[in-house]
């Protein structure tokens, strides 16, 4: 595979969405909330023992919902339920639409008109945007794409396009992984 990188991938920053154990190695997912392979990715990393960073990588070339997905889920993670909304959402693909997603937030327990607000602001679609010019200069081509350090510290961090098989997630649970800021 040729390697298309123009910069690393960005160290783990205060602003990202994290989680998994603390101390366990960092995995950065570039994912798209339309994407039935990332979906599949999401499923084989629950419980892993990685701490998952997980950064947009939507394109509405790719699917017309994929940029208003990656912007709910930021109004979700304004109202601190990024992970909730991901995950309900990677659980029920067929339903993305306006409608349903009203419909998970009240599930979900969130305020509705802060979050139609939250959606459409400057702050969700440029972190977005930033998300996505990263990701395509760390070099991802495909969704999702993982970013994780198995080398010695320092080395740069190892690209695997597509969702990850247990000998993966085990070498990545096993490595140094992505450094953080600071």
């Amino acid at each position: 595979m040729t390697d298309l990188r123009s910069a690393p991938v960005p160290p783990v920053g205060p602003g990202d969405h994290v989680r998994g154990p603390d101390g366990a190695p960092a995995v950065v997912m570039y994912a798209d909330f339309t994407c039935p392979r990332c979906a599949l990715a999401w499923e084989r990393l629950d419980g892993a023992a990685v701490r998952l960073v997980f950064r947009h990588l939507a394109l509405k070339a790719k699917h017309p919902r994929a940029v208003a997905l990656a912007c709910a889920a930021e109004a979700a993670a304004a109202q601190g339920a990024f992970w909730a909304f991901a995950a309900s959402v990677y659980a029920d693909p067929g339903r993305v639409d306006d409608p349903h997603l009203w419909a998970r937030c009240e599930t979900l327990g969130l305020d509705v008109e802060r979050f139609q607000a939250d959606r459409r602001a400057p702050a969700a679609t440029s972190r977005v945007a930033a998300d996505v010019r990263a990701a395509l200069r760390a070099g991802a081509t495909v969704t999702p794409t993982f970013f994780a350090a198995t080398g010695p510290p320092g080395a740069a961090a190892e690209a695997h396009p597509g969702p990850p098989d247990a000998q993966t997630v085990a070498r990545w649970a096993a490595g140094p992984g992505i450094p953080a800021n600071g």
